[in-house]
């Protein structure tokens, strides 16, 4: 039942992610892509397979590594305006990786954690390069969709059977992997160019204060009211910051 449920949440959550923003362009897939698409899977999973203690933690370093995940946007945004998406691509995991490196030798207080976090998304959206062009079509190949499904199942299912020899630092270091972010990325800058990508990237950025807030309330809760009564609560308080990030974005766009 499990094994079931591992290969049809996160491939049917891409499909829709992907069709909405293949749809409504790249600022609001790269919005979309900020949901939390494969690392919330994950950690239900380890929350199910090796308990709510194990998952508790993986949340905490998994909130962590969302600065992994902007570095890798930050570095790929600026490596765009000289080089083609496989140098940028290259730099970003350069970068995701050397902060995982070191974000693996820290162990802070959650709420410290969740302070530094939001303050280094905050310096992030202050450096990274701004895009004033308007958006246009995508045309991605007809296989993107399908690709990506396949890859989020594949990730989530390595990830949380590798979970017990990677422990729960490790594991929620590596649950925010920007799989998804690349292939947008990469497809973006490939098809429309770099000035698109930079602006997805920058709408990730943005939406990662959902992802905070989601794994701030997982790693408070999970361990000490369940698994439903937790992710119903952290769901609900992601809902709440999406949008309203939603809002702040399209109002600053178009003014």
């Amino acid at each position: 039942m499990l094994l079931a449920l591992k290969l049809f949440l996160a491939p049917v959550l891409i499909g829709l992610v992907s069709i909405a923003g293949r749809h409504w362009g790249p600022a609001v897939g790269g919005w979309l892509v900020s949901l939390l698409l494969t690392s919330a899977p994950v950690i239900l999973f380890l929350a199910i397979d090796q308990g709510t203690a194990f998952a508790s933690s993986a949340a905490q370093n998994t909130l962590l590594g969302i600065i992994s995940v902007a570095s890798f946007c930050l570095v790929y945004c600026w490596f765009s305006f000289r080089f083609g998406w496989p140098v940028s691509m290259l730099a970003g995991w350069g970068a995701f990786f050397a902060l995982t490196f070191i974000e693996e030798g820290i162990i802070l207080p959650l709420l410290f954690s969740f302070v530094v976090v939001i303050a280094f998304l905050a310096v992030v959206l202050t450096v990274m390069p701004k895009s004033q062009s308007k958006d246009s079509t995508i045309n991605p190949p007809r296989w993107d969709t399908p690709l990506r499904m396949l890859v989020a199942t594949a990730f989530i299912l390595g990830l949380t059977d590798a979970a017990s020899i990677l422990g729960p630092q490790l594991s929620g270091l590596l649950a925010p992997f920007p799989m998804f972010t690349t292939i947008l990325a990469v497809f973006t800058q490939h098809f429309q160019g770099a000035h698109l990508t930079r602006r997805l990237l920058r709408a990730v950025v943005a939406g990662s204060f959902t992802f905070v807030t989601f794994f701030l309330v997982i790693s408070l809760l999970v361990n000490r009211w369940g698994i439903a009564s937790a992710f119903g609560l952290a769901i609900l308080a992601a809902m709440v910051i999406h949008g309203t990030s939603l809002y702040l974005m399209s109002h600053f766009h178009t003014t």
